[in-house]
């Protein structure tokens, strides 16, 4: 099977969302989608949605799934406005759980904010199975970036979030609390196990080192032989010994704040205060 997917590129976060569509009709689902916001202002935008939902529209498409391969740290989910706007039913990994109650602590949320997943519509366990129209999506559990990671495997294409880059980018950072390169090592081989001409498409790019143009599609043939953190046979330990070393050097998502608390409500802000208006919480030194 070889659906069809079409891409929408957000340079301000450097974020791909994705429709993947059944291949003969009208079904269609949502993969990362983003809302845009101005840190400096507090300000949020539909723009990046608006252009998902009017391509629905346009080409008169049946949503009936916004999936989130993660709790994203680098950019706010517009899954409520996109369901608002056209329905569906909003998914994650189920062990989103866990993520709550690692920043419900962080962000010292009080007993209002549930930490048991209740803000989505749908947990995914590994192995679980959804349907767009006619066409099945399989679940695959791919923890590493996160604890909750999901990748998402339809006929002849993958999303996998944040686990793999472009095979000339590598692999997404493990540092986040309750990450880990060992597990990232083990979730990708689950990635690479797929066969070679299944279609890879990533969560991020960042157009690596002497390439000039922004890329998310590569192949699983491509990574096991290309990728520069984990391709041609790497082995765990010199992974986790990379992995670990690159995270080391690298600062916080510029959205990580914002973004982790918006998106693990399931893209819904925080609860309104008396004035009407929502408010974010800083961590000093918190994380």
């Amino acid at each position: 099977m070889h659906p069809d997917v079409h891409a929408f590129f957000d340079e301000a976060t450097n974020t791909i969302t994705y429709l993947l569509r059944e291949p003969a009709g009208r079904a269609c689902a949502v993969v990362d989608s983003v809302l845009d916001f101005d840190y400096a202002s507090g300000r949020t935008d539909t723009r990046s949605a608006d252009a998902v939902i009017g391509y629905i529209r346009a080409e008169d498409l049946d949503l009936q799934w916004i999936l989130e391969t993660h709790v994203h740290a680098d950019h706010l989910s517009a899954a409520p406005y996109i369901q608002e706007a056209l329905g569906g039913k909003i998914g994650i990994g189920d062990q989103i759980t866990v993520v709550q109650e690692t920043f419900g602590k962080v962000f010292n949320e009080g007993t209002r904010f549930a930490r048991d997943g209740s803000q989505f519509d749908r947990l995914f366990r590994d192995g679980d199975s959804l349907m767009v129209g006619q066409m099945r999506v399989d679940v695959m559990h791919t923890p590493g970036h996160t604890p909750a990671c999901l990748s998402y495997v339809a006929g002849d294409a993958a999303f996998v979030g944040d686990t793999l880059f472009m095979p000339d980018f590598g692999t997404a950072r493990c540092d986040f609390p309750g990450g880990s390169a060992a597990v990232m090592f083990d979730s990708v081989q689950r990635i690479l196990a797929l066969p070679d001409a299944t279609r890879i498409f990533v969560g991020h790019d960042y157009k690596a080192p002497g390439r000039d143009t922004f890329a998310w599609e590569s192949t699983v043939g491509a990574q096991k032989a290309l990728n520069v953190h984990i391709g041609s046979g790497r082995s765990r330990a010199d992974f986790v010994a990379l992995r670990e070393a690159r995270d080391a050097t690298l600062a916080m998502p510029r959205l990580i704040i914002p973004s982790l608390q918006i998106n693990m409500r399931a893209g819904q802000m925080p609860e309104p205060e008396d004035n009407g208006l929502s408010y974010l919480k800083v961590p000093l030194n918190g994380l």
